[in-house]
């Protein structure tokens, strides 16, 4: 089972390979959630998200045989590109299979670090068969999205790292997918400070976790709709057995509170980010009275987001 040496050796082995991602305030938007937040800037990371942490921690430790006979995943967009680019610091192929409702801007991603698209339908059933098919036919080696103890450890990297430079905080929070990230952080923030309490963040249109951690057994949604476009997968066997033994809650937000989270940060912090990312603040913004006067670290998963196509233009 992971533990926090496996988070430290993860850090150890990617650091040269990622970016040191900086820790951002914002004065106004701590009036309005009368709390104090410290943002974790993952939209700052190579390829644009958090992903890289996990996908090269993973990749680092294929052997040379396997890293010759090429590398496959699924991916919603993020995953797919980091897997992509990792794969090609190493001169090896990647494919990736995609929803074939996936954002353009993120196959351009996959696309650009020279990942092989295989487009599949927009549900879980369909990506577990394509990729199959796909391992069946190349024999190449599969790094999962998220329901991966390698890929768990490196995504723990950026929790370790917020922990690290602001370490008296009360509460983290991240978005909640399949859990790869919120395993990870939990693992980190438990082992650094057993007193910080971490929340998973999830849009109502995709609350499978949500109704899962109520229920006490995983509930999988297979084709949810939801502008958090990184946020649609359930939770797998590895990654519950964290959230369910250690998260404090998770909270969800609608498509529209999603929406101007996501605004405000763009207006009042002139960064970045994509819908996903903006869920956990969405969710502070509505349960105030849990973190009211809180130290609280805010995770930023990514800022890959089609400028074409931006959703409070025609909300």
């Amino acid at each position: 089972m992971i533990t926090y040496n496996h988070i430290e050796l993860a850090h150890n082995r990617i650091s040269k390979d990622i970016h040191l991602t900086p820790i951002l305030t914002s004065e106004s938007i701590n009036n309005d959630t009368e709390s104090n937040l410290f943002f974790k800037c993952e939209n700052f990371q190579k390829t644009g998200s958090f992903k890289i942490r996990g996908a090269t921690n993973a990749i680092l430790q294929l052997s040379k045989k396997q890293v010759t006979k090429g590398i496959v995943t699924t991916s919603s967009g993020n995953h797919g590109a980091a897997v992509s680019y990792s794969a090609r610091k190493l001169e090896t192929t990647a494919s990736i299979v995609m929803p074939n409702n996936t954002p353009k801007n993120k196959i351009q991603n996959v696309e650009r670090y020279g990942g092989k698209i295989i487009f599949c339908e927009p549900n879980i059933n369909s990506r577990e068969d394509t990729l199959k098919h796909l391992v069946e036919k190349t024999g190449s080696s599969v790094i999962h999205p998220y329901n991966d103890e390698k890929i768990i450890a490196g995504q723990g990297t950026a929790a370790k790292e917020l922990i690290e430079e602001v370490p008296d905080l009360d509460a983290i929070i991240c978005p909640v997918s399949g859990g790869g990230l919120l395993s990870g952080t939990l693992i980190a923030a438990k082992n650094l400070n057993p007193n910080i309490k971490v929340y998973g963040a999830e849009p109502k249109n995709a609350d499978d976790a949500y109704r899962s951690f109520k229920a006490g057994y995983i509930i999988a949604d297979d084709a949810p709709v939801t502008v958090a476009d990184g946020l649609k997968v359930p939770l797998k066997d590895l990654t519950w057995h964290f959230v369910s033994k250690y998260v404090e809650d998770i909270l969800i937000a609608t498509e529209q509170e999603i929406i101007d989270a996501m605004k405000l940060i763009w207006q009042r912090m002139k960064i970045v980010i994509e819908p996903s990312s903006a869920v956990p603040l969405a969710t502070i913004l509505k349960n105030k009275n849990t973190f009211s006067g809180k130290r609280v670290g805010v995770i930023i998963t990514g800022g890959n987001v089609d400028l074409d196509k931006l959703p409070w233009v025609n909300s």
